[in-house]
């Protein structure tokens, strides 16, 4: 496994910024690569796209302990089945999935949901949250706010733009029950948001 998913560190963050890499890598030859055992092209792929999983897995949990185990977990499947991928997909999409299953996961074992951090608070690496008004922050919080349900598919579909389809997939649900905690999510939000303007 690449020592870039077994390193510990206290400032996440910083590991994520530090993480980033230059945009000319062929994320195709680093697939290919990495399927072949190269440990270094598998740190690339994970320099791609960490910022993303990770959001998605913060978004979904709504937890940054979580997020971030989570986040680590998908990597160690991914590292795990790289071989199995065939590229019927994006691969950004083919680790989305392993995120979500990931977190569904980690949700399953866990009794009861622990105290949860506020989103906004750690979404500060998104280049939108630094010109932010207040009103991310607010939507980040009432997303928080969200019951499980809803909040998934809402962070699947309205957030990341995965159809009910392939959000229903990967939650293991009904494409109708997408559809309604979708609407639930949207009702449930407007409610949220209109009250914090009052």
């Amino acid at each position: 496994m690449p020592a870039l998913l077994t390193a510990q560190t206290s400032d996440y963050s910083h590991g994520m910024a530090a993480a980033r890499q230059p945009a000319q890598i062929d994320e195709a030859d680093c697939i290919r690569r990495a399927q072949a055992a190269d440990t270094r092209a598998f740190e690339a792929l994970y320099r791609m796209h960490i910022d993303k999983v990770y959001g998605l897995c913060l978004r979904m949990t709504g937890n940054v302990s979580e997020a971030e185990d989570c986040a680590q977990e998908a990597f160690i499947q991914a590292w795990n089945k790289i071989t199995r991928f065939r590229g019927d997909s994006a691969f950004a999409t083919w680790l989305h999935r392993i995120a979500v299953n990931a977190v569904l996961g980690r949700m399953r074992k866990s009794k009861r949901e622990r105290d949860r951090i506020q989103v906004a608070a750690e979404i500060s690496t998104s280049p939108t949250a630094m010109h932010d008004s207040g009103e991310l922050r607010d939507l980040a919080e009432a997303i928080d706010r969200l019951p499980q349900g809803a909040r998934h598919v809402f962070v699947l579909n309205a957030v990341y733009g995965y159809s009910h389809e392939e959000s229903s997939n990967m939650l293991g649900i009904a494409v109708g029950t997408s559809k309604a905690q979708l609407h639930r999510a949207r009702r449930l939000l407007s409610q949220q948001l209109g009250e914090d303007r009052e």
